[in-house]
């Protein structure tokens, strides 16, 4: 006679889905602690150069290296804490109406149990997103800033109330589906890029790692989401989705402006070069959006009239019936 192996201590058993193995697999359950090691003095940078706004700007090509290294590291400085603010204020926000049954969508207990495992891990990754910067600070000797990290969850707001009037929890279900199927696209483009500080390049991926999950969590919600909603709600949704998308990848420029001020970049030039990464980004949008239209396009978003027109109008979609 055989018998079952029975599931290791505190394992999930019996489950299924992206958060089968959360017990055993997810950073809050397994990871480590990443302690900072400055590799700097090997030439290895804080953030990825190319993926810092502006740095690329031909009127910014005079920045010496240590003008260019500390508008890097600020720029990880506003990256780790502004995903503090995200996480625990937008995230959590509606993972928790989620998980205790608020979100106006019928779902099995199973379901409410893997939005609170997204809620612990966001926490943890608030957590260890603030640890780090502090970690930082204290070893390179360059403080924090004093700035406003969390501006744009106010800005989200805004965008959220002018789109869906009347509409807050709609509103915040729709963002958070965005942002939890746009970050793990932003976090893949670290890990691999040697240049960067290994425990910088480390942390990414642990957080890349659960994001993932978060990713097919979410794009099932959004499904469910979208045949619960009357036709009314359906049509202001799928017009509120391209605008909802573009915000949250939005930079927040009060930070960058003071960031290019403190290496001693003249005000006329900042103007210039902000002026311009408004008008040349649409094309790294298109590319980290693309898993995120293709969930709408599926879920039968583009069946609204008028809905594919204002993704094209957004530049979401190529307008010629592909992606």
């Amino acid at each position: 006679m055989t018998t079952a192996t029975p599931a290791p201590d505190g394992a999930d058993a019996g489950a299924t889905g992206p958060f089968a193995e959360w017990y055993t697999a997810a950073g809050v359950r397994s990871g480590v602690r990443r302690t900072f090691h400055d590799e700097s003095d090997q030439g290895k940078v804080f953030f990825p150069e190319r993926l810092v706004p502006f740095l690329d700007h031909p009127l910014l090509a005079g920045l010496d290296r240590h003008q260019r290294s500390a508008l890097a590291l600020r720029h990880l400085y506003q990256f780790l804490i502004s995903t503090t603010h995200m996480e625990t204020r937008v995230v959590n926000t509606a993972a928790e109406r989620i998980a205790n049954g608020r979100s106006g969508v019928e779902l099995t207990p199973d379901d409410r149990l893997d939005a609170f495992k997204v809620y612990c891990d966001e926490g943890y990754h608030a957590l260890y997103s603030l640890d780090l910067a502090h970690q930082i600070a204290d070893t390179t000797g360059v403080p924090v800033p004093d700035w406003d990290y969390g501006r744009f969850v106010d800005r989200l707001a805004t965008t959220a109330n002018r789109l869906l009037p009347g509409e807050p929890v709609l509103a915040g279900l729709l963002q958070v589906v965005v942002f939890e199927t746009l970050i793990t696209a932003v976090l893949n483009e670290l890990p691999g890029d040697t240049t960067v500080i290994t425990t910088v390049r480390d942390l990414m991926r642990d957080h890349a790692r659960d994001e993932g999950r978060h990713h097919r969590f979410f794009s099932g919600y959004f499904h469910r989401l979208w045949h619960a909603l009357d036709a009314r709600h359906r049509a202001l949704a799928a017009h509120a989705l391209p605008a909802l998308i573009h915000d949250c990848l939005a930079a927040d420029l009060g930070p960058a402006r003071a960031s290019l001020a403190l290496a001693g970049v003249d005000a006329d030039v900042i103007a210039a070069v902000v002026d311009d990464h408004l008008a040349t980004d649409r094309e790294r949008i298109r590319s980290i959006t693309r898993s995120t239209v293709r969930m709408c396009r599926s879920a039968g978003v583009f069946d609204v009239p008028g809905a594919y027109e204002e993704f094209v109008r957004h530049g979401l979609v190529a307008g010629d019936g592909g992606e």
